[in-house]
């Protein structure tokens, strides 16, 4: 297939288009008719810390960073009685040019720079919600935008990694390299085993299709090796919607 049809954007529809109901509009102003981005995998996920903070690592430790998390974690707009309802649902859409026509399609950032730079866009019905401390002094926004979409093309495979292994894929619509693993890998408070250790999350076992990059992070790990890459950014896949 052509490089440029496998150009792919992650989509996260947020806690706060759910809530509202407005998946429908999203799905729609998203289509093949409008954007020619076609689907190649999508999941319903209980966002976890573990996950919202490797989605959200460029911004720790700014001062918005925690709010960037209840608001991925379905916090910020269902109490814990309703945390049934704590969900996103992540799209990986392909197509050529892909990135471009839904950023186009979201548009700004911000819920009322989207109102007024492009009207009918998807987060002009987004808006944004006063946040205050313990004495009730506003402090900032938390911007309600509705939806996550990948930047750049950097930015997309980092992120579609993170969500998404390759068997979530039709294996024509895989846009990065797989291997084979060859080992059993298993994780635990940050450490990586090869064996089964009480408590541990199961990962990979031999056999499985595995992105290429992640298994190199997983290889270095094990031995004690340099890595370039997170480990528990390989991990967060696998621990989505694990108890």
């Amino acid at each position: 297939m052509d490089k440029k049809q496998l150009e792919q954007s992650l989509v996260l529809i947020k806690p706060d288009a759910l809530k509202n109901s407005i998946t429908g509009f999203i799905f729609s102003q998203l289509s093949e008719v409008h954007t020619g981005a076609r689907f190649a995998a999508a999941k319903v996920v209980n966002v976890t810390r573990f996950l919202a903070e490797e989605h959200y690592a460029e911004h720790k430790g700014k001062m918005f960073y925690e709010y960037l998390l209840d608001h991925i974690m379905g916090k910020a707009h269902y109490s814990e009685q309703e945390n049934w309802k704590r969900r996103v649902i992540a799209i990986v859409y392909q197509g050529t040019g892909v990135l471009n026509a839904i950023r186009s399609t979201a548009g700004p950032t911000n819920p009322h720079e989207a109102r007024e730079e492009r009207p009918g866009c998807i987060r002009a019905l987004g808006t944004l919600v006063p946040v205050k401390d313990a004495k009730g002094n506003v402090i900032g926004n938390r911007m309600d935008n509705l939806i996550h979409a990948s930047a750049t093309t950097a930015d997309a495979e980092r992120e579609i990694k993170l969500w998404f292994v390759p068997d979530d894929f039709p294996p024509l619509m895989r846009a990065y390299e797989t291997e084979i693993c060859t080992t059993h890998y298993y994780y635990k408070d940050g450490q990586l085993y090869d064996a089964y250790e009480p408590d541990s999350t199961f990962l990979l076992a031999p056999g499985d299709v595995v992105w290429k990059t992640d298994l190199a992070i997983l290889q270095s790990y094990a031995r004690n090796e340099p890595v370039e890459g997170r480990l528990n950014a390989v991990v967060a896949k696998y621990l989505i919607n694990k108890n």
